[in-house]
């Protein structure tokens, strides 16, 4: 099962690549960072505890490690209603779902062109993968083995991270 090594303050920042070296410098680091066990973090995400329309994705792409700068949009959802997380396939009460934008890399990024997903609004995939987070919504018994739910999630989380650094000014 494939972890991401053990991150430090400077590579995280440096990892960023839809935002400005400044706007990396700036961003808050996520809660806890030195006490991670990293043996269980498939990629890491946080919402800013100072702006929680601000959230962050650090994971493995290719043979790098990539920082995503991403906006949640304002919750407008019924809790009544579930929603599915395009990551980890869990599924939530509508509210604790969030659509996520990403700015994209390159001249496409600078004209101000994003690209979406719904995720789990804490960013906490690997955690409901393992069981050590429940939802607040019956999900179906996965019986898939961990490794091959983590290998899905990367490779959906890798897919999302794609349509990001395509740069496709029209």
């Amino acid at each position: 099962m494939s972890a991401v090594q053990p991150l430090d303050e400077t590579s995280i920042r440096k990892s960023f690549i839809n935002c400005s070296k400044g706007e990396a410098q700036r961003l808050s680091l996520p809660p806890g960072l030195a006490g991670l066990d990293w043996s269980e973090v498939d990629f890491l995400g946080w919402r800013d505890p100072k702006a929680a329309q601000n959230a962050y994705l650090v994971a493995p792409y290719g043979e790098n490690v990539v920082g995503v700068a991403l906006r949640a949009a304002a919750k407008h959802r019924s809790s009544l209603k579930s929603s599915l997380c395009a990551f980890c396939g869990t599924i939530h009460a509508a509210t604790d779902v969030s659509l996520f934008a990403a700015r994209r890399v390159g001249a496409a990024g600078k004209q101000g062109n994003t690209v979406g997903t719904y995720a789990c609004a804490d960013l906490a995939c690997g955690q409901y993968l393992r069981g050590k987070r429940r939802p607040a919504v019956h999900n179906p018994v996965d019986r898939a083995p961990l490794e091959q739910r983590v290998e899905r999630m990367l490779a959906n989380v890798a897919r999302f991270l794609d349509e990001v650094t395509t740069d496709n000014v029209t």
